[in-house]
């Protein structure tokens, strides 16, 4: 059911921006134009009162006759890798791999080089890279979700904050709907002999994502409005349970949409609370169905008497990216328009029951519906000074983001790389747009890029861009962004196959990780492709690795990706039909080499079964290579790649 869901008028401004476009011909598909859909001031609510009238409006809206539905995520610069020694002991070690440098992500497993963190069905896990045994472990999970308990987590010293992602509601047996898991965030101290909990935070919604510069993070949770709907009458009509359903939105109390947050000290002391009204604001447009909160942890600090200092903000989002400064929550349009229908036979089928008022002739294709051009908020904060970030602006842009590689913020100017699908659902094609990051104005854009295709990678390296579309075959495309105002393509290449995930290298090289394709476009396997980006007129692949029929965990997750620049050592979890391990290469200036395979223990599942657990991150530490799976962490020389430790975990 979706969920954000335009206005009449915003609806109308959109039709009106596409019927400017130039039509296409009647032999091919429209082509979608870029909509230069301007900049959104948000709003600030002048009171209680106006806040509940507001969104009581707006929801209403936006209601169905099945209630407001369920709010799910959207399917996904430089490795920060350079260690910097706490003491002459501590061992040389990566870092996770990040979009910015100095901005850390949420991850599975982090490490200070001296011992590995790591959380695992619930489970925190400390482990001493020394002696590469686990000196702590805490069970973090409650009531009966040991069973299933997905979390990453962030380190700053001794302070580790383990994120649990809530997934709304399922079925249990017939007791009807539970909670699959609450979203929590936990404060766990790593000073003593043993792991602690220090505090609790637990708020009303779901885990968006999460970034922290020093040891400040911010979290964005994502809610919706609590109100619960008549039931339907066994003759109730649509129009009817429509017409209920707005009348309940417009009788819910305040309280139904303020985000509740619920935080327990270390002591065991539990404080409820909302959002107050004059720390909840919104754009000129929104729905009413989902507001976003951003809450504020220092982890050096602790929970202090401010709790997480949180924000609201009436909008939707899935996308978080972040730099030292800024905060970007980005929202993608919530519904994909059906695909054209295939083309009519010469003498078709009368289909069985009631036949259609009238069926269309061969020289008459079935009409396509037309959907509103997809669209993509984006909101920026300002993460500069302690506590709670600050509004700056917000903006749109035409077309759907890929994830948060599609956004990049430099030099006081935010670009953004979309897909762009037109009216009637038959062409696409990319564009990279260029905000000005004070006001999310446009400043300027460059388009028509892929045309019939869509993203598959981005990175935006300084003053250069790197797009990747695909249908059939690859097309690289090198932007030259110095100019914001007048950004443009300098050259392409294609080949077969794509990348999923684009990675600076050496100077003047990137690295690509993704699928070989046939020329008709069907995958073959994992492959990772060195390109020489120093002509920016002229790039070329220089090299390229190809495992056939296999996968990579790196392709929609660049965590999983390591890239160790100073020896250009490189692994890539890899699975295939039977076997699975991480892929050891050594990526140069001028190709990719293969290394060997590290793989895990091996083991009997079901009594008789074997299991080969599949690798999902890896991290050099000091001369060896650290692997994680579900089963355990291993450790492998990273020059012979020989076994030196296994580390179980079960």
């Amino acid at each position: 059911m979706k969920t954000l869901i335009r206005t009449a008028a915003a609806v109308a401004a959109l039709a009106t921006a596409a019927a400017a476009c130039t039509p296409a011909a009647e032999d091919e598909p429209a082509r979608p134009k870029p909509v230069s859909l301007g900049a959104v001031r948000l709003v600030a609510y002048t009171s209680c009162d106006d806040l509940l009238a507001g969104l009581r409006e707006h929801t209403a809206r936006n209601v169905s006759a099945y209630g407001l539905g369920n709010v799910f995520p959207m399917a996904m610069a430089r490795e920060d890798t350079a260690s910097v020694a706490k003491a002459e002991s501590t061992p040389e070690h990566s870092t996770t791999n990040v979009h910015e440098a100095g901005v850390d992500e949420p991850d599975l497993v982090k490490t200070d080089g001296d011992r590995v963190v790591t959380v695992t069905n619930g489970t925190l896990r400390v482990v001493d890279t020394a002696t590469r045994e686990v000196t702590g472990s805490l069970d973090l999970t409650e009531g009966d979700q040991r069973f299933y308990a997905p979390a990453d987590l962030l380190l700053s010293g001794d302070r580790a904050l383990v994120l649990f992602r809530g997934y709304g509601d399922v079925m249990v047996k017939t007791t009807g709907l539970v909670p699959a898991g609450d979203t929590r965030y936990v404060l766990v101290d790593l000073a003593g002999a043993r792991p602690k909990v220090i505090g609790t935070v637990k708020p009303q919604g779901t885990y968006v994502d999460a970034r922290m510069v020093g040891s400040t993070v911010r979290i964005v949770t994502r809610s919706q409005p609590e109100i619960e709907f008549p039931q339907p009458g066994e003759k109730s009509t649509e129009a009817d349970l429509l017409k209920a359903n707005q009348e309940t939105v417009r009788r819910a109390p305040l309280q139904a949409w303020l985000p509740k947050v619920q935080i327990t000290d270390a002591a065991g002391r539990t404080t409820d609370g909302t959002v107050p009204c004059e720390r909840i604001s919104h754009p000129a447009d929104y729905t009413g169905t989902s507001l976003l909160t951003v809450h504020t942890l220092d982890l050096s600090k602790g929970l202090t008497g401010a709790g997480t200092d949180p924000i609201a903000l009436a909008a939707d989002g899935d996308i978080v990216y972040g730099t030292g400064t800024s905060l970007y929550v980005a929202s993608n349009p919530r519904w994909w328009w059906p695909l054209p229908p295939a083309p009519v036979e010469e003498t078709p089928a009368k289909p069985s029951g009631d036949a259609p008022a009238e069926e269309p002739t061969p020289s008459e294709p079935a009409p396509t519906p037309t959907a509103p051009p997809e669209e993509t908020e984006i909101h920026r904060f300002d993460v500069t000074a302690p506590g709670a970030p600050s509004y700056v602006a917000s903006g749109k842009v035409a077309g759907r983001l890929l994830n948060q590689y599609s956004l990049s913020e430099y030099e006081g100017h935010l670009r953004a790389a979309t897909t762009i699908v037109s009216p009637d659902g038959r062409g696409s094609s990319s564009t990279v747009h260029v905000l000005d990051a004070r006001t999310l104005a446009r400043t300027g854009e460059v388009g028509g890029l892929g045309e019939g295709e869509r993203i598959y990678s981005v990175r935006f390296i300084g003053p250069a861009g790197y797009c990747v579309t695909f249908r059939q075959v690859d097309p690289l495309y090198a932007l030259d962004l110095r100019d914001p105002a007048a950004p443009k393509v300098t050259g392409e290449l294609k080949i077969t196959g794509y990348s999923a995930y684009l990675h600076p290298g050496a100077a003047g090289r990137l690295i690509g990780i993704g699928q070989e394709a046939s020329e008709k476009g069907r995958t073959l396997g994992t492959q990772i492709s060195l390109f020489d980006v120093s002509d920016p007129a002229a790039p070329r692949r220089l090299s390229q690795l190809f495992q056939r029929d296999s996968g990579s965990e790196a392709e929609w997750d660049p965590h999983a990706f390591l890239y160790w620049p100073k020896t250009g050592l490189s692994v890539v979890p890899l699975y295939q039909q039977n076997e699975s391990g991480a892929l050891v290469l050594r990526i140069g200036d001028s190709g990719v080499e293969r290394l060997g395979m590290i793989k895990h223990p091996e083991h009997r599942q079901n009594g008789d079964q074997p299991y080969q657990p599949g690798i999902q991150r890896s991290m050099v530490i000091g001369s060896s290579i650290w692997t994680l799976s579900q089963d355990g962490l291993q450790v492998n020389d990273a020059a012979t790649l020989a076994a030196q430790a296994w580390v179980p975990f079960r």
